[in-house]
């Protein structure tokens, strides 16, 4: 399987046709995403203790499923790494739409866990084989792109099915369907895997000996005494705490119970949000890559400073100016997260080295991991004891945590 990108930068057929199947994955996915706790608590008559347990068992497997495939990417495995992690989503999602009980909703809960955590690990070493580095920031891009544009395409097309059919169902089925998207994926992993075995299946000299072997990577203690990647995790925990958790569970809250805005107005302005990705990933991207990674993850923070305040302000207006200052926050925000893909990975790859990339994309992964535990309910609890224009602001102001946190990055990468 071709791959490995053009000579000018550009991604090959591999890299693009791995998008498309993580396109497909992330809108099977999408489906159910939004469903998964009321349908184990309702549908499978669990309550809320089942759901709990089901998200508790996630949560843990995934933070260990990151830690022990980190080191076999390094090894040379990521590819395969990324298959066995979506293997095991499959393995959830089928599980979950069959399941009648606490047990295999359990067992489901700890597969996908492995599933996410592995595929955490093993995605960016992935994307960095089949593209150039010349290509590579542009790429992270479009993999941010395709992930959330597919998660909007699946809840859009899962919420259109129930609409249309009898929910109780339906739903499993939606699972099922689910796992049946991820297949591609694993199987692209798995291609990949097996290219990159015979490329580099190389014989051995004669005389070779322990002199000649490479030194093993760093490790997870030795990768975060350094400075710029300690600051790096603390970045990516604070860019989901105050910001990709916020616009998923306290802007909605925002917007409807504190503006006034029906459910297809936050509806629109999630649509909105995912337009601008989609159709300014390319040029934003390439305006990006004039700048140094460092300036281009500041400016993520930056942007979403500017939409929240664009949020605040539509508080104390109405009509046409609340829409257009609506759209700029929906606008603004898109770009900051162009940005932030722009510059996070390529800023990983640089600091984790190659040979440990494995273990700080897993690294990265709990980072992520914990900054979504925290932020919604931070994020809730803030507003509601807040009000609607001060939680714009205490939104504004958990981005200004963040452009903190990379601007001191910024330095100590020098």
């Amino acid at each position: 399987m071709s791959g490995t990108g053009q000579p000018d930068g550009r991604p090959g057929a591999g890299f693009h046709g791995l998008m498309a199947a993580l396109l497909a994955s992330s809108a099977g996915i999408g489906l159910v995403f939004p469903l998964t706790s009321i349908y184990i608590s309702d549908r499978l008559g669990l309550g809320g203790t089942g759901a709990g347990t089901y998200f508790v068992a996630m949560a843990a497997a995934g933070c260990a499923a990151a830690v022990l495939g980190g080191p076999r990417a390094d090894r040379g495995s990521a590819a395969a790494v990324g298959a066995v992690g979506t293997g095991s989503l499959v393995l959830s999602y089928a599980l979950l739409g069959a399941a009648g009980g606490s047990l295999p909703v359990t067992a489901a809960g700890l597969l996908a866990g492995v599933g996410y955590g592995l595929q955490y690990a093993a995605i960016t070493g992935v994307v960095t084989a089949l593209v150039p580095a010349a290509g590579q920031r542009r790429a992270f891009v479009l993999r941010h792109v395709m992930t959330n544009a597919g998660m909007g395409l699946g809840a859009t097309g899962g919420g259109l099915l129930l609409a249309a059919g009898r929910p109780a169902g339906t739903l499993p089925w939606l699972y099922e369907a689910a796992a049946a998207a991820s297949v591609p994926l694993a199987v692209l992993f798995l291609l990949v895997h097996r290219r990159r075995s015979t490329v580099s299946e190389v014989p051995p000299a004669p005389d070779s000996g322990a002199a000649d072997r490479e030194p093993d990577p760093p490790g997870y203690r030795a990768l975060l005494r350094s400075r710029p990647i300690a600051l790096l995790m603390l970045a990516q925990a604070l860019f989901a705490t105050a910001g990709f958790t916020q616009i998923e569970a306290t802007v909605p809250l925002l917007l409807h119970h504190g503006m006034g805005i029906g459910l297809a107005g936050v509806s629109a302005v999630t649509a909105g949000n995912a337009l601008v990705l989609l159709l300014l990933q390319h040029p934003v991207a390439r305006r990006l890559e004039a700048l140094a990674e460092e300036a281009a993850l500041i400016a993520a923070p930056l942007l979403w400073c500017a939409a929240f305040g664009a949020g605040a302000l539509a508080t104390a207006t109405d009509g046409t100016a609340r829409t257009a200052l609506l759209a700029a926050f929906a606008a603004l925000f898109a770009i900051g997260e162009i940005a932030y893909s722009s510059a996070f990975f390529p800023l990983l790859v640089r600091f984790s080295g190659p040979a440990s990339l494995g273990r700080g994309s897993a690294l990265s992964s709990l980072a992520w991991s914990t900054g979504t535990a925290v932020g919604p309910p931070l994020g809730i609890a803030v507003v509601t004891a807040t009000g609607t224009g001060t939680g714009w602001l205490a939104l504004a102001a958990g981005a200004a945590a963040v452009l903190a946190v990379t601007l001191l990055l910024r330095r100590a990468a020098r």
